[in-house]
């Protein structure tokens, strides 16, 4: 039940001659402690006339049978109404400024021949990003009903969490329902506080709706914070080892350390400072380190497995108080990936998407892992149907290339060499025509003519001829054909 920075109780329950204590919280700040606070009941035109304020008025009605005190230090103010009447039943605002339009929490006062009223409200402050141990009054002695936590709004009580595991999506790993002591008692412990947790709440046993063994609390959650940003998760592999560093108050007297996995608003002790093993885990954790001067120490892990992924919280108890923090463990179900050797495929891109395609690798790390990403280009290309596997054609346009994981890596540095090789053949194979019409006027084929073209036919991009054979560097062996034609076959 949170108005901007103010919030209290929406019900009070009173009996005729009896009285009714209601509290009033706001957030520490200079302009909040200072201002006027009042209280005043609704009429019906609508206007919420005055009752009591910290100027000193008081309502005629009401003089000498109600009280408004308030402690700015506790960001709190609490109004006291007695010798109850059936007419004070009705609708009334606390609040705080100027007039009685400014910042206000409603609630509705019922006054009954005869009722019971609840208890004052319990007030308990915590950190941002800090942690709050609620204890609950005894209950059911026998621990058969269930527990719950639930938090006080315009349409009644929202459930936070209960015994039976459920937990609201926002309190998911940070809240704790303790088991019930021999005296019906139980805890709530709460961690990693945000500023939207601040309000009204009620534990208790039994129905929600019930009025039996129930606690009102009031939870401020301070802005300011003297706690560090720690990470919420953590990364292991399946058979690695990873170390939780847990903090604590060093100025504190804690009677125990330990660690638990949290599940469905329970937490089952795994380890502790005093020697305990959780079964399961025996030769798997222990507390490896403990630092008292900066109020740390280390929980180390080993022979993770896929089913320890989940939430995991730090302890440190001193008396009934309990500082905790949480951290999710994410187990990953393998290092690396493996490929398979796979059937190399002739793809066919053009030399632009080909260069395109062999970029720079962007780095990306996991995990203390770092691997390569590049564009793949069989992505991108097409298949040759009617060349077979090994086949190898050049071309100035085109190339064609067998993909496989090896040859992607040479490609950057034989590609650009290739290029050259073809331009320069092209350009020796121009020029030697030239000559050879200027002195023959004719093609002829000599042996002279063999030496001076080493470059094969194949690269003419005018004639393309169509390799038989696997290319090999081993044998090269001339045919001839009709006069001033010749071709190459490889074996």
């Amino acid at each position: 039940p949170v108005s901007s920075a103010l919030y209290g109780s929406r019900f009070l329950t009173g009996e005729v001659g009896g009285s009714v204590t209601h509290q009033c919280f706001y957030s520490i700040m200079p302009a909040n402690k200072h201002d006027r606070k009042y209280w005043c009941k609704i009429a019906g035109n609508g206007v919420c006339y005055t009752v009591i304020s910290t100027t000193g008025y008081t309502s005629k009605d009401h003089v000498g049978r109600v009280s408004l005190e308030d402690t700015p230090e506790n960001g709190t103010f609490t109004v006291t109404m007695t010798e109850l009447k059936k007419s004070d039943t009705g609708t009334y605002r606390c609040g705080i400024g100027t007039t009685n339009r400014d910042l206000y929490v409603s609630l509705n006062l019922t006054v009954l021949a005869d009722a019971g009223a609840l208890g004052p409200t319990e007030l308990v402050r915590g950190e941002l990003r800090g942690s709050v141990t609620v204890l609950c009054p005894p209950g059911d002695t026998q621990g058969s009903k269930k527990r719950f936590w639930c938090k006080l709004g315009r349409t009644g009580c929202t459930l936070i969490a209960n015994t039976d595991g459920y937990v609201a999506k926002s309190y998911q790993g940070r809240i704790f329902i303790t088991p019930q002591e021999s005296s019906g008692a139980f805890k709530i412990l709460i961690n990693d506080l945000k500023k939207e947790d601040s309000g009204l709440y009620r534990c208790g046993t039994g129905r929600l709706s019930g009025q039996d063994s129930q606690q009102m609390v009031a939870l401020q959650v301070t802005a300011a914070s003297t706690l560090p940003k720690r990470p919420k998760f953590l990364s292991g592999t399946v058979g690695g080892s990873l170390a939780v560093k847990c903090h604590y108050n060093p100025k504190g007297n804690y009677e125990k350390k330990y660690l638990c996995r949290w599940k469905e608003a329970s937490c089952s002790l795994l380890v502790d400072a005093d020697g305990f093993v959780h079964e399961s885990y025996k030769g798997r954790i222990q507390i490896a380190s403990s630092d008292q001067e900066n109020g740390t120490y280390t929980v180390v892990m080993r022979h993770l497995r896929e089913e320890d992924e989940g939430w995991y919280w730090c302890g440190a108890k001193d008396g009934h108080t309990e500082h905790t923090s949480s951290v999710k463990l994410r187990i990953q179900k393998e290092t690396c990936s493996s490929q398979d050797q796979e059937t190399s495929t002739l793809v066919k891109p053009t030399l632009s998407s080909s260069l395109a395609a062999y970029s720079t690798p962007t780095q990306r790390s996991i995990t203390g892992l770092t691997y390569a990403t590049g564009t793949v280009t069989g992505s991108t290309s097409t298949l040759l149907p009617a060349a077979n596997p090994g086949t190898f054609v050049t071309s100035p346009a085109e190339i064609y290339h067998e993909s496989s994981s090896g040859e992607s890596r040479l490609l950057p540095v034989v590609l650009p060499a290739l290029i050259l090789l073809i331009f320069i053949a092209i350009t020796i194979l121009a020029l030697t025509k030239i000559k050879l019409q200027k002195e023959t006027g004719e093609e002829r084929s000599t042996a002279g003519n063999v030496a001076a073209a080493p470059i094969r036919s194949d690269l003419n991009p005018v004639k393309e001829q169509r390799m038989e054979e696997t290319p090999s560097p081993e044998k090269v062996q001339e045919c001839r054909t009709d006069p001033g034609k010749r071709r190459w076959v490889f074996s």
